[in-house]
Parts: C-alpha cells; sequence; structure tokens
C-alpha cells in the first residue's frame, strides 16, 4: 500500500499507479484558475462552488488557443482535467456521505487510478485569441492541468431517467 493507512472497508493498490510506466501520452493544453487553494477547503462539487461564488478562468496553452474558435456558442463546456493533487491508490474508500465504502468507479471523487476530472461549467466569455475562458465556477484547485474541453450538449449530455446509486 502506497501513502496513508486504510480505513476498515477500504482497499488500496499495492503500488502507486504514478509510479508505473504509462499505456498513453497524455498532453494538457492549459491550467484552471481558480480561488481554490490544497491549503484551504475546497467545494466538494460544481453546484457548492457556484453557491461560494467561485468565478473561475481556463488558460489554454497558445498552441491550443485555435481550438477554442466556436465555443463562444456554447452555453456550458465540459471541462476534463487532470488532478495532480489526488492521491491514486485507493479502490475503496469510505466517503463522508455513504454509510458502506464504495469503489471508486461508483464515485465522483478525485481519488482515483487515473485522478481525470470532469466538471460542466456555464461560459461567461471566450477569448480565443488569449487563450481565456471565464466560468460561472469550477470546483478544481487553482493550477490543475487541463486534459481536455468538450461543448456541452444537453441533447446528447443529459440522461433525464438516470439512477443514482
Amino acid at each position: 500500500m502506497t501513502g496513508k493507512t486504510a480505513r476498515p472497508g477500504e482497499i488500496m493498490l499495492a503500488d502507486d499507479p504514478a509510479q508505473a510506466k504509462g499505456d498513453a501520452h497524455v498532453v494538457f493544453i492549459g491550467h484552471v484558475r481558480s480561488p481554490w487553494t490544497k491549503d484551504a477547503p475546497r467545494p466538494k462539487n460544481p453546484r457548492e462552488a457556484r453557491e461560494r461564488g467561485g468565478l473561475a478562468r481556463l488558460e489554454i496553452a497558445p498552441p491550443y488557443r485555435p481550438a477554442l474558435q466556436g465555443l463562444e456558442n456554447f452555453s456550458h463546456v465540459v471541462v476534463l482535467a487532470w488532478l495532480h493533487a489526488a492521491r491514486r491508490d485507493p479502490l475503496v474508500i469510505q466517503p463522508p456521505h455513504a454509510d458502506a465504502p464504495r469503489g471508486v468507479f461508483a464515485l465522483r471523487s478525485p481519488v482515483r487510478p487515473n485522478p481525470i476530472g470532469l466538471t460542466v461549467a456555464r461560459i461567461l466569455r471566450v477569448d480565443c485569441d488569449a487563450g481565456i475562458v471565464d466560468l460561472d465556477a469550477i470546483d478544481f484547485l487553482d493550477g490543475t492541468p487541463l486534459v481536455d474541453l468538450k461543448p456541452y450538449r444537453p441533447g446528447i449530455d443529459a440522461v433525464p431517467d438516470a439512477v443514482v446509486g
């Protein structure tokens, strides 16, 4: 086990995935700018970030700025990020809101073998030339590396009859 001691019912990987040879090469396209830091309580989800007034900015690296063209035509964006501060060794954890341990694939926790975060945010402004996307809120730490952006499309992304466990 890597990192901290497991609590009852928790299961950890024997080795830290961050130390393993990679299967793919991920390129970071920019970084998140947010009011949330590792040293202060951050929101647990986008709803809480909006309630706390967590305006955010995505700063896109120069080579990727042309890819922003057309994003201003959408009201919301799906943001995929690399949650660089998250632990990667837990497989089953005891979330504070649950009565029993759960596998990380059944949680939205940042703790997972590949710490990829996903959030949907309202777009306030897109500046393609400067590589800036201003958002109403985000629940990612300041400095979080960006993996990808995708336009939110309600007809594709929303699932009205989804079941939550």
